[in-house]
């Protein structure tokens, strides 16, 4: 394997890990959301999942660009 596949591969895993973590997210207000929590407890939950999500969508977004500059610099 060469330095650029493992670029690829690495940058896809993170990308999936961060894909992960987005349902993760999505999961968890759902079901804070169908368990009729008050304003100010739902607001509370959706505060620390907010720090997730925004980790979630800038390791995707790292890890999408790895991928693609593996792939333009693979000879």
């Amino acid at each position: 394997m060469t330095l650029y596949d493992w670029i690829i591969w690495t940058g896809a895993a993170l990308t999936l890990a961060g894909l992960a973590a987005l349902v993760w997210c999505i999961w968890t207000v759902t079901r804070a959301r169908r368990r009729g929590m008050d304003d100010a407890a739902l607001r509370d939950k959706m505060r620390g999942v907010l720090a997730v999500n925004m980790a979630a969508l800038a390791a995707s977004t790292i890890g999408l660009m790895a991928v693609v500059i593996g792939i333009i610099l693979k000879p």
